[in-house]
């Protein structure tokens, strides 16, 4: 049983059964929380906030992100299946995320050292003159994230790992689905040298409470990675005041522009489509092939997927892992049916392979109206579309109200290019798939796909203000 992570004598509320996605085995129970838990862990978390005696200083932040490393360093082997059990993406891809979230940790407590202010240039001008201006980074608050379930630790990383670094007293609740990885990790906070009630974790009772969190007043800083419905909602309802960063999904254009390397973007494809079984919010969904060669490239990526290993998550030879909810899997199989039915041609796939995994698909050509064409599919389904004119492809591929990443292939460097400028995404990876990132990248999602940016260095920046100081002397 794991027991409420935040400043509170209250009773819990109730339990929640953590279970695998794979096989519905019980991993663990955690207590909830509900509004009375939210108001004291607020008035803790604000109440550090507004003393500024008991601000973390600098150095105190930088060593506690770095001992956290550390631990964490230790204890790969452990977070890794912790990661997979409860989230359901296979092994060998839950290991590079604890390698990720390690790394992240180490790029917070890096750029907090390097990031200290800036100079004003004052002084130009006779009504400056005798002034000197500078600024330093000040937290702006309390955060409160709350985070989305298909990378359980890396996300939580990414959201709580700069409010630390940044000084801001953090409240963090993680998707119902895959809390542990995420009260693993306070602890090992904690381990590291964190106070306790500068890193609270919340595993909300309902829907009601949740929504307490994250409205409250004292809010300074609100972090959201989910469902656009749910994070646009929000947002609606946050205070006069809080900030805000939201990431959501998209529908991953990918571009085959000839002339392009078919032998690099066949198993670039396949990862970016069928890694953590579609799971990512810039998963490859939509690919776009000249028509003399889709139905021949969509049939070489059938014939890889085919060979992809679908099975339980904590195995080492899995590739493809369960969807996190039974009732994912029925809702990919009803879009699926719902194309083919429409017209597409079903190359591999198109079924259940269990009650808890689907099996990678591949269709050529579904309607463009279709709703694998227009929605994200956050599933084990690639789509590739034929197109004559590569202006058509682009309109396509822009077509819809969200745009996070895309990416082109091509041998040609101007084609390419010029692609890069027409293509609405906030990156545009070159013969690379569209779910690559690095996390000191940027990564922001557009349109619906989101508010803000993320990465790490660009979080801590939101949540972290520029105070000023201008001083006036005459010996300047």
């Amino acid at each position: 049983m794991r027991q409420l992570m935040i400043e509170s004598d209250k009773p819990a509320t109730g339990t929640l059964t953590v279970a695998s996605p794979f096989d519905g085995r019980e991993l663990d129970q955690v207590e909830t929380a509900g509004p009375d838990h939210v108001e004291e862990a607020m008035s803790v978390a604000y109440g550090l906030f507004r003393d500024r005696s008991s601000w973390l200083s600098i150095p105190e932040r930088v060593e506690i992100l770095s001992n956290a490393a550390v631990i964490m360093a230790e204890q790969v082997d452990e977070l890794t299946l912790l990661a997979a059990g409860e989230g359901g993406k296979p092994y060998a891809d839950s290991k590079v995320e604890v390698l990720r979230a390690i790394d992240g940790l180490r790029l917070c407590a890096e750029t907090l050292r390097a990031h200290p202010g800036s100079v004003i240039p004052i002084g130009t001008t006779k009504a400056t003159t005798g002034r000197l201006a500078f600024t330093q980074k000040e937290p702006i608050g309390v955060v409160v994230a709350v985070s989305a379930f298909n990378h359980p630790l890396n996300l939580i990383i990414h959201q709580v790992g700069p409010a630390v670094a940044s000084g801001c007293p953090v409240i963090v609740k993680p998707a119902a689905d895959t809390p542990l990885s995420c009260l693993r990790f306070v602890e090992i906070l904690r381990e590291a040298g964190l106070p306790d009630a500068w890193c609270q974790a919340i595993v909300a009772d309902d829907i009601e409470t949740a929504e307490k969190l994250v409205t409250d007043a004292r809010v300074g800083f609100f972090s959201f990675i989910g469902s656009a419905r749910v994070g646009w909602m929000l947002r609606s309802k946050l205070s006069p005041g809080t900030r805000c960063a939201l990431e959501h999904g998209g529908a991953a254009p990918v571009i085959l522009a000839d002339p392009y390397d078919r032998e690099l973007a066949l198993p670039s494809i396949l990862k970016g489509g069928f890694y953590h079984a579609g799971q990512v919010c810039v998963s490859v969904q939509r690919v776009f092939a000249p028509t003399n060669d889709a139905a021949a490239f969509a049939a070489a990526l059938a014939e890889r997927a085919e060979q992809l290993v679908v099975g339980a998550p904590e195995d080492a030879a899995t590739e493809v892992g369960p969807l996190i909810r039974t009732a994912e899997v029925d809702r990919v199989a009803e879009w699926v049916d719902e194309a083919v039915a429409s017209g597409a041609e079903l190359l591999c796939g198109g079924k259940k392979f269990s009650e808890t995994c689907y099996a990678p698909t591949v269709l050529l050509k579904p309607p463009a109206d279709a709703r694998v064409s227009t929605m994200e599919i956050f599933g084990p389904v690639v789509c590739v579309y034929a197109y004559d004119d590569i202006a058509s492809a682009v309109d396509q591929a822009n077509s819809l109200p969200v745009a996070f990443q895309a990416a082109v292939f091509s041998k040609d460097n101007d084609q390419a290019m010029q692609l890069f400028r027409q293509l609405d995404a906030s990156a545009v990876m070159i013969n690379d798939h569209s779910a690559f990132r690095d996390d000191v990248m940027p990564f922001a999602g557009l349109r619906e796909s989101g508010l803000g940016v993320g990465g790490i260095p660009y979080t801590m920046e939101d949540m972290q203000i520029d105070k000023m100081m201008v001083v006036k002397s005459d010996a300047l």
